[in-house]
Parts: structure tokens; C-alpha cells; sequence
């Protein structure tokens, strides 16, 4: 147990005027892990087994799918909270607004209107082939339905940061209860998954039961899956908690238990991750997979998901903690076009798909020629965007 001066000194340390920070190697090759974890999930989508959407498909891509789907988002949503708590007490309230505007609210307008209509029009031309762009972007714009595709997170993501910012205007304390569990983290890894995963549950689970899993609240090209917007805001918000002080004496030292540990976090994925397979089984082979699944079977998946992605974002973070090696690898030459390749990348995704659909290749095949082009291209694009005068400020 922490002694009352101890935890007086994690809450001061909390709300202090911080330092800027040098950056992490491994939470940047983390972010960048992710991020192909992204390009990944979109390029064997058309391909899984249950859900195809090609004359091709694999088994393999399903297993990919509900892993990825099960948690890389609100991981990056964990990410994008540890150094905002920092962010905001380093600027004027003005300043920290601006910033966002810039860096989350320009690219998620220009990529509304440019970005997404493109992507969606080669779903479109498979429907309609004497369709042209213009009447589609113009419908899809003043008409509707004006999907986000994933930069639904971007918006998302700006409107956490705003909340944030509120919520440190009202008290600069609100992250010292999450951020005494990181640093029992430090020896106890298991303390905050086990907060991770209840507090997710509590939010989750009630609204999968509620919701359920296809909902999605839409407004234009503002949109986000109703079960999970309080999920992802619960990572974001401990992810600003763990941020917030303490960062090398909590869950996220490179000297704590966590990496030490990491191939057991590996297996405590495995379990939560079968059990979720079960359930879809008893979906499938025994509830006749009804369009309305039944309160008590959202409420059983809806725990081992929330299980599932607590544990895989400690066993992913213990190995990136654990790397040792300076670099530059492959992720540390990507990290800085990371974020662009995440906005750019649909298009090019759906475009290689679209292309590769009349052919009679294996799904594996396919998927793989998706993937390696998807991140080629997307990198390259991205690269040569960020030299035009003032981009890398928003890219």
C-alpha cells in the first residue's frame, strides 16, 4: 500500500506545469505498429470467410479480423491520451485549441470531402458502372450517406481532446486516482489490467446489450459505433490518467514489470481471445445467427472482448518497452508518416480490391498484394504531401 505522503506526491506531481518530453522510441513504434495494424485489417476485410465481400476468402483473415477489431482502436485511443494531460497545462487554452483544430479538424475535413468519396466510390462502380465521380460526390455530399470510413477516429479523437480540456479547467486532480493504479503497475501489471477491464466493462457492456454491435450514431460524415464510444473515451481518458506524472515509475517504464513479463501477457490474450470464438460458435451453430442476439449472449462477448483488448494492448506495449535497440528500423523510419499513411490509405486499400476482384487468385494472395501495395503507396503519397510548405505541421 502507498503511504499518504507518497500519494500527495503523485497528485502534485500530476498537476504540475510539466516539461515538454523527449520522445518515446517505443510508444512511436508502437503508434506506427498500430497504424499497419490499420492498413493490415482493411486489406483482408474483403476476404474473411463469414463477412466476404471477394469470391475469394479465408478462414485465416476471420481470425485476423476479430482480433484487430477487438481492440486496435481503442488502443489507439489509450495512445493518444499520454501526453495530453502535459499538452494541455503547457498551453493557453486558446493555443491548445488551435493546435487541435490544426492537427486533427483540417485533415478530417479535407479527407471528407477528397479522401473518403474516392474510397467509397470503387464500392460504388462495382454496383454502377456508368456512375461517374462527380454525380456520386455531389450525392454522396448533399444526399447522403457520407461515410467516414476510418476517419471517423480523427473527429472522435478532437472531440476527447476538447473534453479533456474542459475537464482540466474543472480540476487538474481527476487523473490521480488512474494514475496511483499505473504506478502500482510498475510492479503490478495485473492491478491495472484488472482497472483497465472493469472500468471498460462497466461502459461497454451495458451499451452492447443496448445497442448492439451495428448501431452507429451518423451525422454527415460524423460518425461512431454506438457501443463503443464510451469504451474508447474510457481508454483515452486512462491513457491521459497514465500520461499525466509518474511515466517512468508507472505501468510504461521500460524498467518495470510489464516488459519482464511480457510473454505471459501473451498468454493471457489466448484465453479471453478462444472464449470469443466460442461464443461466435454458439452464434452461428446453435442460435441460427439471428439478427437480434439475445441480451445474456452481448453481455458474456461483450466481457471477454473488454478481457481480450485489456490484456493484447499490455502484451503489445511489454514488447515494444522491452526493445533495447536504438534504431532506425523499418517502424522508426515510418513513425513521422505514420498519421498521413492512416488518412490516406483507404482509398488506395479499395482501389487495389476493387482491381483485384475479377481475378481468380487465392484470398492469401490477394490480401497480401493489398497490404504491400496499400503500404507502399500510402507511404509514398504521404511523404511527398508532407513536403508541401507548411503540411508537416498537419500530417
Amino acid at each position: 500500500m502507498m503511504t499518504m505522503s507518497h500519494s500527495a506526491t503523485i497528485g502534485a506531481e500530476a498537476h504540475a506545469a510539466p516539461k515538454a518530453k523527449a520522445r518515446n522510441l517505443s510508444l512511436d513504434r508502437t503508434r506506427t505498429f498500430l497504424t499497419l495494424v490499420v492498413l493490415l485489417h482493411h486489406a483482408v476485410i474483403p476476404y474473411t470467410y463469414f463477412g466476404h465481400t471477394d469470391p475469394a476468402s479465408w478462414i485465416g483473415f476471420d481470425v485476423v479480423v476479430l482480433c484487430t477489431d477487438s481492440f486496435f482502436m481503442a488502443m489507439f485511443f489509450f495512445l493518444s491520451g499520454l501526453f495530453t494531460w502535459s499538452g494541455i497545462a503547457r498551453k493557453a487554452p486558446q493555443v491548445f485549441l488551435r493546435d487541435r483544430l490544426l492537427r486533427l479538424g483540417l485533415p478530417f475535413v479535407i479527407a471528407a470531402f477528397t479522401v473518403i468519396p474516392i474510397a467509397y466510390y470503387a464500392i460504388a462502380l462495382r454496383h454502377d458502372p456508368e456512375l461517374t465521380f462527380a454525380s456520386f460526390w455531389w450525392k454522396t455530399i448533399t444526399v447522403g450517406p457520407w461515410p467516414s470510413g476510418p476517419i471517423w477516429f480523427v473527429w472522435v479523437l478532437l472531440a476527447f481532446d476538447l473534453t479533456a480540456s474542459l475537464l482540466y479547467r474543472v480540476s487538474t486532480h481527476l487523473v490521480d486516482p488512474v494514475n496511483r493504479v499505473s504506478v502500482r503497475g510498475f510492479e503490478q501489471p495485473a492491478v491495472f489490467w484488472l482497472l483497465l477491464a472493469v472500468v471498460t466493462a462497466v461502459v461497454y457492456v451495458p451499451a452492447l446489450v443496448h445497442f448492439g454491435a451495428n448501431k452507429w450514431f451518423e451525422f454527415g460524415p460524423f460518425s461512431v459505433q454506438a457501443s463503443r464510444v464510451l469504451l474508447y473515451f474510457a481508454y483515452f481518458f486512462i491513457g491521459v490518467s497514465v500520461g499525466a506524472a509518474n511515466f517512468d515509475r508507472g505501468i510504461l517504464s521500460a524498467e518495470g514489470q510489464l516488459p519482464k513479463n511480457r510473454w505471459m501477457w501473451v498468454i493471457a490474450t489466448l484465453v479471453p481471445y478462444c472464449l470469443m470464438w466460442c461464443m461466435i460458435y454458439i452464434k452461428r451453430a446453435i442460435l441460427g445467427n439471428p439478427n437480434v442476439l439475445p441480451d445474456w449472449y452481448q453481455a458474456i462477448y461483450g466481457t471477454f472482448v473488454v478481457l481480450f483488448s485489456a490484456a493484447i494492448l499490455l502484451a503489445i506495449l511489454a514488447f515494444f518497452l522491452h526493445q533495447k535497440s536504438p534504431g532506425p528500423n523499418l517502424l522508426d523510419r515510418m513513425q513521422a508518416d505514420a498519421y498521413g499513411m492512416f488518412l490516406v490509405h483507404y482509398p488506395i486499400a479499395l482501389w487495389i480490391q476493387y482491381v483485384l476482384f475479377d481475378y481468380s487468385w487465392p484470398a492469401i494472395f490477394k490480401a497480401a498484394i493489398g497490404f504491400v501495395l496499400t503500404v507502399m503507396l500510402s507511404w509514398g503519397l504521404t511523404a511527398m504531401l508532407r513536403k508541401i510548405p507548411g503540411a508537416s505541421h498537419v500530417l
